[in-house]
């Protein structure tokens, strides 16, 4: 940066012109770069599992290796003699009369007492010098269980004679649900669909089943946990919520909240699997008995234990529509699984039964969705949170009434496209662009790929490349029985927490002059899980304070909460929240520039003043003072909360009610190579288009959609947790039997980014991280569908599907 020079005579504060190149570099709309990112990529990034300290001990979860038994008895005994061992901790040794965490409902036991009610349920806890020590002990433990009949579906859940998995119940959700294995109940009703079926020309039904799926984020759960002096203690870990983590643990611990002091390490992924509790609390309970610093990181296996999954679903849908295409009306019913502990299936039902009509304009709709307790694994927050489900039967459905209307499912699309001003099920009106139909034209306009693509360019042709084709290196095929399908999914997803949530986040900045510099330090208590955050705080502070040094405070829960790295809601609410203190410390800078120098040139006082490269500036580029003297020693701190437009619940009976803050669309079109014999797929290409409202960080936004992509694409055609149906137990709890899309199995995928700004949101951006992951797995299932004739009802679709073997 340069400035026309000033006399050493010329006092502070002397205005002079603002020249070409001096303003501020890395601002919002620039694609900085990550300042984790080389670190990540060398592995030389500290994540949640690296965390050492002198003296530490070990920890290890015993797991329950039945799904719903009776506990008789618990013999420690030799645990406790083990060389090495310091505590082994079961139910009775909990220090606190709350013995219980959750979400939302307290019904999760920190160790189980009196039952288990899932397969890998902790029940006892050991710390040891080694965590070797610490496992071989644990497995000495000794469990009497007399096993209970199993809870796996709404038949045997719902059943007059069911074993209720919770006994007792006296949470809020209890008064309107007909069953107590029942976690939540939330219609939507509008219009008349039965009158409207009578106008129907045409009616499609389908029931359709998606898979469970899981996070597989790559870092397991880690954490370290530290006896502090005051009796406290100190938690490092990899969370999405250090708040709601604090919430419920420290009741347990029998603490104060500010005697446990949370800070936020290295995360390796989440997408909804951090948001609940995993080795938190049992951490500190072995820290705070044994008097030593407890670390604990799972195993691969453990860890698929260890946290909540993807609710599987059953889904039966009907839609009506005209001749020429109109929707006349959608009845559906969504039957979600839970799992043993309620987590966030309320809100996940809020979000299928929102949702559940798609980015459609349908005037008469009667919707029901519901979560059920089981003794299946607990489910809870996953990336798309409810609408996933949702997304995969109804754009089947569509595919389903193009082909009974004889359209092109396109076509079919556009003509029933919600835009800004539809009135959804829910009576919420949408109030900001909802470009669906244009996002479609953009897919379908793609140029498609080019056949053939395993075949090489020899003046033959004769050569093969294998790694193009279905089964891949595998060397199945070389191009014999392989047919190429195309597919199309339009999707809608709500952006932040709903139903009258008081979702709000908070922000401390401070701006003072080091080493002759003006530098911003951003802190908040958002969990950079890999999304980026970090890289858009820094972007927001560079553009509302005009410096260019900004450093981010390490997150932890010394400041106000941040919310959870959920519901695409981060740069949103957080990046509100930032933008928000940076306006209020911009605000107080400018004072003090007054108060010190206004007298030098009226613009102080008459025009509007901008912070621009290290200065305060008029509108019109005139520089008035540089902050460094501004400020001289002086720094200005602000701490302040900021909140969305408030949201309500919707009614329990119909449904009704303004209940999302911002909604989110995303568009994709798959090529894929079906090899008809062997029932093997290759995804060729997986286009999407979607409008992000304002790219803060364009390829930041790129890799969002590309990594929400490539999570649809497993769950098509490869991730699911297979529990077995008679026993409850998880047949696949490793990456060798639980498969997720590799480099090799992710295709080309072109981004085309929309910026149809919401006025509503700060810079007008709109929640970019899930709507891809909707959208996604459809256009799959659309192009599987396409090249074989097969229906294809259910996820994850696999060889057997296709062949009938």
């Amino acid at each position: 940066m340069t400035l026309h020079p000033r006399a050493a005579s010329v006092p502070a504060g002397t205005p002079t012109k603002i020249t070409q190149g001096s303003e501020t570099r890395g601002g919002i709309g620039e694609s900085t770069l990550r300042p984790d990112g080389t670190l990540k990529v060398t592995g030389e990034f500290a994540y949640s599992s690296d965390m050492w300290h002198e003296d530490m001990l070990w920890g290890h979860t015993l797991r329950s290796t039945v799904a719903h038994a009776e506990i008789r008895s618990i013999d420690i005994g030799e645990a406790v003699a083990t060389p090495g061992v310091y505590a082994v901790l079961t139910y009775d040794d909990l220090p606190a009369e709350m013995k219980n965490y959750g979400l939302e409902i307290q019904d999760t036991p920190v160790l189980a007492h009196g039952k288990v009610r899932h397969h890998g349920e902790p029940v006892a806890l050991v710390a040891a010098d080694h965590p070797e020590t610490a496992r071989r002990a644990a497995a000495r433990i000794r469990i009497d269980y007399a096993e209970l009949p199993v809870i796996t579906d709404e038949a045997s859940a719902t059943a007059p004679d069911a074993v209720l998995v919770h006994e007792g119940r006296t949470d809020h959700h209890i008064g309107h649900v007909a069953h107590p294995n029942i976690v939540h109940r939330q219609p939507i009703v509008r219009g008349d669909a039965d009158a409207a079926a009578e106008r129907a020309d045409v009616i499609v039904t389908g029931d359709y089943v998606f898979g469970m799926q899981d996070q597989a984020f790559l870092g397991p759960e880690s954490g370290l946990a530290v006896p502090s002096e005051d009796g406290g203690v100190e938690l490092y870990v990899a969370t999405q919520w250090l708040h709601s983590d604090l919430r419920q643990i420290a009741p347990v611990l029998g603490l104060p909240e500010d005697k446990v002091r949370m800070t936020l390490s290295g995360v390796g992924g989440a997408f909804g699997g951090r948001e609940d509790l995993s080795m938190q609390i049992h951490a500190c309970l072995l820290a705070l008995r044994t008097g030593k610093p407890v670390k604990m990181v799972y195993n691969r296996f453990e860890s698929f234990f260890g946290h909540v999954h993807r609710h599987p679903a059953k889904l039966h849908y009907e839609h009506g529509a005209t001749k020429d295409g109109k929707l006349t009306h959608m009845k559906c019913r969504i039957v979600l699984d839970g799992g043993a502990y309620a987590s966030a299936s309320p809100a996940v039902v809020g979000n299928a039964s929102s949702l559940a009509v798609g980015p459609y304009v349908v005037e008469d709709v009667d919707i029901e969705a519901i979560a059920l307790y089981s003794n299946n694994p607990p489910c809870g927050a996953m990336r798309g949170f409810g609408a996933v489900q949702a997304c995969f039967a109804y754009e089947a459905q569509m595919d389903k009434l193009a082909a009974a209307l004889d359209m092109d499912p396109v076509e079919l699309r556009q003509l029933n496209a919600m835009e800004q001003g539809t009135l959804l099920p829910t009576g919420q009106r949408v109030d900001s662009p909802a470009p669906v139909a244009e996002l479609l034209r953009r897919v379908k306009a793609r140029p498609l790929p080019p056949e053939q693509q395993w075949l090489s360019a020899d003046a033959d042709g004769s050569s093969v490349d294998v790694r193009a084709l279905p089964g891949g290196l595998s060397n199945t095929t070389h191009g014999e029985g392989v047919v190429r399908g195309v597919g199309y999914a339009v999707g809608l997803k709500n952006v932040g927490f709903s139903e009258g949530f008081d979702d709000y986040s908070t922000a401390r900045v401070r701006m003072e002059v080091i080493n002759g510099e003006p530098v911003a330090t951003v802190h908040t208590a958002m969990a950079e899980v890999g999304q980026g955050g970090v890289t858009v705080h820094a972007q927001i502070a560079r553009t509302e304070l005009g410096v260019n040094q900004v450093t981010i405070h390490p997150a932890d829960t010394q400041v106000g909460s941040a919310g959870s790295t959920s519901a695409s809601r981060q740069t949103y609410v957080t990046g509100g929240a930032v933008k928000n203190s940076c306006e209020a410390v911009r605000e107080q800078v400018l004072e003090i520039g007054r108060r010190r120098f206004g007298t030098y040139h009226p613009a102080w006082a008459t025009a509007e003043l901008l912070l621009e490269g290290g200065k305060v500036v008029t509108d019109g580029g005139e520089v008035l003072a540089s902050l460094a003297d501004v400020l001289e020693d002086e720094a200005v701190d602000v701490e302040l909360e900021w909140r969305h437009r408030p949201t309500e619940a919707f009614d329990l009976r119909t449904g009704q009610g303004n209940g999302h803050v911002q909604y989110s669309f995303a568009a994709h079109r798959a090529v894929v190579e079906v090899d008809t014999e062997l029932g093997l797929v290759k995804v060729i290409e997986l286009a999407c288009a979607q409008d992000v409202g304002k790219a803060l960080n364009p390829l930041s936004v790129v890799g969002q959609i590309q990594g929400g992509t490539t999570q649809g694409l497993g769950v098509a055609v490869m991730e699911e947790i297979i529990v077995d149906p008679k026993t409850a137990k998880v047949r696949n709890p490793s990456f060798t039997d639980y498969l997720i899309p590799t480099i090799l199995d992710t295709p080309a995928i072109p981004v085309d980014v929309l910026e149809l700004a919401d006025d509503h949101a700060p810079y007008g951006l709109r929640g970019v991280g899930e709507a891809p992951t909707l959208s996604s797995t459809p256009a799959v299932l659309a192009a599987i569908r396409n090249a074989t004739g097969l229906e294809l009802n259910r996820t994850p679709v696999r060889p057997e599907h296709i062949t009938g073997t």
